[in-house]
This record gives C-alpha cells, sequence and structure tokens, in this order.
C-alpha cells in the first residue's frame, strides 16, 4: 500500500513536471511564430499565435500540428499607390506541418481566414475627398453610401456594392445620377472616384478570396485554401 502510494504521488510529479514542460514549449513557439509574423509585409502590430492540441510535445515529435491560430491588428495591404489597413486579420491553420529541422511551420492542409475593414480605413484608402459609408439595405443586399468629391458639381452620393474578384475587392457605384450622364465627360471622373479596387495579396499563404460581406460597422473578407505553403 506504502508503495502505490509513493507510485502515485511520483506520477502526480512526473505529470506536473511534463505538463509544465510542454506549456513552457508551446509559449516558446508560439511567441517565434509570432515573430516570423511580425516580420511579414503589411504588419504594424504585434500578432498573437496560439497552437492548439495537448500534449504539444508530442505533436512536434510527428512533425505536425493540430492547429495553429494567429490574429493580427492592422495590416497594410497597398495597391496602386493606395494604403487599405485590415483592421483585424483572423486566421486559422489545421493540420499544420512542421519543416525537418522543426524551426518553422511549412504548409498546412487547410486554412481560412477573415479579414475586417472599416469604412474609415476604406475612405482613406480611396483618398481625393472621397467618403464611403454604410448605405442600408435594398431587396435584402446591403449596399454602401459614396461620396465623391468632384470639383464643379453639387455634392451627391450614391449607392454602390462591394465585391471580390480574384485577390482584389472592388466597390463600385451601382449608377450615377441623370446629371452627370448626360455631361461629356463626367462619367469617368466620377467613377474615378466611386470605383475602387484593393489587392489583398498578403493573406498568409496566398489564400483566395471567397466572399465579402456589408455590415453597418464595416466589410468583413473571408478567403481559404488547401495545401497552403507558408514557408519561402
Amino acid at each position: 500500500m506504502r508503495a502505490l502510494k509513493v507510485l502515485l504521488v511520483l506520477v502526480v510529479i512526473f505529470g506536473g513536471l511534463f505538463v509544465a514542460a510542454d506549456r513552457f514549449a508551446v509559449n516558446f513557439a508560439e511567441n517565434k511564430a509570432a515573430d516570423k509574423l511580425r516580420n511579414m509585409q503589411g504588419v504594424t502590430s504585434t500578432p498573437e499565435v496560439s497552437i492548439k492540441g495537448f500534449p504539444f510535445l508530442t505533436q512536434v515529435a510527428g512533425r505536425n500540428l493540430d492547429e495553429v491560430d494567429a490574429d493580427l491588428d492592422h495590416v497594410a495591404a497597398r495597391s496602386e499607390g493606395r494604403t487599405l489597413t485590415l483592421k483585424h486579420l483572423s486566421a486559422q491553420f489545421r493540420d499544420v506541418a512542421l519543416t525537418s529541422d522543426y524551426t518553422s511551420i511549412e504548409s498546412a492542409a487547410s486554412a481560412t481566414a477573415t479579414a475586417e475593414i472599416s469604412y474609415a480605413d476604406m475612405t482613406n484608402a480611396a483618398g481625393g475627398g472621397v467618403k464611403i459609408s454604410y448605405g442600408g439595405e435594398k431587396d435584402g443586399r446591403a449596399r454602401v453610401k459614396i461620396s465623391p468629391n468632384v470639383p464643379l458639381l453639387s455634392s451627391f452620393d450614391v449607392t454602390g456594392s462591394i465585391s471580390v474578384h480574384g485577390n482584389t475587392v472592388q466597390v463600385r457605384a451601382d449608377s450615377l445620377p441623370a446629371m452627370c450622364r448626360a455631361l461629356p465627360g463626367c462619367e469617368s471622373k466620377v467613377r474615378a472616384q466611386t470605383d475602387h479596387g484593393w489587392k489583398l495579396d498578403q493573406l498568409p499563404g496566398n489564400l483566395k478570396l471567397e466572399k465579402v460581406t456589408t455590415t453597418a460597422q464595416g466589410i468583413s473578407v473571408t478567403a481559404s485554401g488547401t495545401d497552403v505553403k507558408l514557408t519561402g
């Protein structure tokens, strides 16, 4: 009986040591991954990385992690000389393979990401005094309101829609006022301010954009991919 008690105490002690070592290792790995993401072009804040699954050390031994999540704030995406700031970027990588030297992530079997963009940041990216804001819903479809700034024309607003094409988020006015369509050259000048496209080619692993959701707070862009390469 005494020997059994001693054995149980030893099991508890060594089990606690293993858990402590495992948590220390995963925290170290999360910090290393965050450092790598911090060096990614456009990242201006400290990323948060979370490695899921327990125990971590046995996952490392098999060079495969169940899931790695990353959260980044204020990621700058440049396109055509203008910068569109992603208010928040959240990415999840599943079935993650490590490199042969165990120092970095090599690939993920699948990944998803969500980028949140505010109307204020879209307005800043549009430039030229253009304002982009929420335009409410019509016929079950959320719209944006675009307020161009065209000299010699009185101020006016148009409604538009946001969509994704390839790796580009596009905002486009649905139609222009009749007064503009009647003036030579007016439509092209107005659309130069109302219609914009921003490439989001800085998503981790070059994930492919899937859809965009328009809300009163801003827009949310989702992306996904399989056999995602994360090194190089």
